[in-house]
């Protein structure tokens, strides 16, 4: 029985030093296991923060690439907006200068036209002189004597086709003198009846000589001169197309002495009475402009529509379009 129990006794040592080491021995490796689950996972979130990082980094990098594309692209941008104001504005120029020529060839042909109606009517007064110094020839005696002399033949033809000329000269080369009766030697025949002077019509100058008077006060500066002389030339002749360009250029003198409003009137005065004239696309593109100075860009941008639609292919047109891109970029 003793041995029994001495025997028993260190085989349950040993059995429970086997049984006390287990939970133990468990306890480590489960603590192994999740130290190197621990560890994957700080590897994993290292290498997440790592590829974040990295495409931080490429994303950040895009970004400033766009950022620089987006800069360089509205720097070009910008330099073309330039470059088409610019080209704008020498179209612009080219075309008011274009304008201000064929203005003035127009204002030349209106003073042509007036010194062609001069010189008409000084060359039928030379026919009046030449009509009635046929008929006081053709009253004379066949074979009468002049008075002063004695002579057998018929009395000697005039030298010339008009006793206004001198010898050599041909009716119509400029050197009338529809106010001279002299004949041919310098008196009357004895029995001749004596030729009435040519009276003018009228005593008022006629609507040209006023006009050509006044437009050369214009072109010399002298506004103050010209304003009048413009003003009595509508009075005198209030529906000559004479007087609608009178009206112009008393608006482009209001213009000058920076009174747009005036100039506005005056404008309208061509664009109402005087629908013919060729000054109405000037007078519609500086009446235009006149609004622009006074901020009525509504009724600016109006009147310049009307002038393209009303004359599409004038230089007038041209402007009248970079005024109107020049309003609507003011107001973008």
């Amino acid at each position: 029985m003793t041995r029994s129990f001495s025997f028993r006794l260190p085989f349950t040592f040993v059995l429970f030093a086997a049984l006390a080491s287990l939970p133990a021995h468990a306890v480590n490796k489960d603590m192994i296991q999740l130290q190197t689950q621990v560890q994957q996972l700080q590897d994993a979130i290292a290498k997440l923060q790592q590829t974040n990082d990295e495409s931080f980094g490429m994303l950040k990098q895009l970004i400033q690439q766009t950022a620089d594309s987006v800069n360089t692209m509205s720097t070009t941008v910008n330099g073309l907006k330039l470059s088409m104001q610019n080209q704008q504005d020498a179209i612009g120029t080219s075309n008011q200068q274009l304008s201000g020529q064929v203005q003035s060839l127009n204002d030349s042909i209106d003073e042509l036209k007036a010194r062609m109606a001069r010189m008409e009517k000084g060359l039928n007064a030379i026919q009046s002189q030449q009509q009635t110094t046929n008929a006081a020839l053709s009253n004379l005696p066949q074979g009468g004597i002049p008075a002063g002399g004695t002579t057998s033949g018929p009395p000697q033809a005039a030298p010339n086709a008009s006793p206004n000329l001198a010898p050599g000269t041909a009716p119509g080369s400029g050197m009338d003198n529809p106010e001279s009766n002299s004949s041919p030697n310098g008196a009357l025949p004895a029995n001749a009846e004596p030729i009435p002077a040519s009276s003018p019509t009228s005593s008022r100058p006629s609507a040209g000589d006023m006009y050509r008077a006044a437009y050369a006060d214009y072109i010399s500066a002298r506004y103050s001169l010209a304003s009048s002389e413009f003003t009595d030339l509508i009075k005198a002749y209030p529906d000559d197309n004479l007087s609608g360009n009178a009206w112009f250029y008393l608006g482009e003198m209001q213009t000058r002495a920076h009174k747009p409003s005036l100039a506005i009137k005056d404008y309208d005065e061509v664009l109402t009475h005087y629908v013919d004239n060729a000054k109405i696309p000037a007078a519609e593109l500086h009446k235009a402009q006149a609004l622009i100075d006074t901020h009525q860009n509504e009724a600016a941008q109006r009147e310049l529509r009307t002038l393209i639609q009303r004359f599409p292919v004038s230089p007038e047109a041209s402007q009248a379009r970079a005024k109107l891109n020049s309003l609507r970029a003011s107001h973008e």
